[in-house]
């Protein structure tokens, strides 16, 4: 299951990209022998005076075709990271191809994609800058990669 994250607005270099750029590559190689990647992130901008609407739509146009999307939500679920991992894997096994995980932009996401999300899931009711929720995020995926491939990685 390939995993698209889909993120409002442009992250420079600099340490969070890097993090990104090291969690992701390690999902790829754990995740590869458990169907689980590559993984990607993909950037829309996020054009000053456009609001959420406009950057839906950007959104909608970089999730593939029949893609589960999950949207990153203060309102959504808070999984653990052992049920973040059988999600995946749930969700791998249901033959799903494209995973979009989605992070909003400065408002947040538009309701009407909201609406149309598979799943929400919550990092807690806090509001985390976006380029923090892309390093979280980044990590838990490997994170689960680890689990589902029972790496000592994660300790309970």
């Amino acid at each position: 299951m390939r995993v698209h994250v889909i993120a409002v607005g442009r992250l420079r270099a600099g340490p969070e990209k890097d993090l990104i750029g090291d969690y992701l590559k390690r999902f790829d190689r754990t995740g590869r022998a458990l169907g689980l990647g590559p993984a990607q992130v993909i950037e829309v901008d996020d054009r000053k005076g456009g609001g959420m609407a406009t950057e839906a739509g950007a959104i909608r146009k970089a999730i593939p075709d029949g893609a589960l999307l999950a949207v990153l939500d203060e309102r959504g679920t808070a999984d653990t990271s052992p049920h973040f991992a059988q999600r995946l894997a749930g969700w791998r096994d249901q033959g799903r191809r494209d995973l979009a995980l989605v992070i909003g932009g400065a408002d947040g996401i538009d309701p009407s994609l909201r609406a149309e999300a598979d799943y929400a899931l919550s990092f807690g009711k806090m509001v985390w800058p976006h380029m923090l929720v892309r390093v979280m995020l980044s990590e838990q995926l490997y994170r689960a990669a680890s689990i589902l491939a029972g790496a000592p990685y994660h300790r309970v």
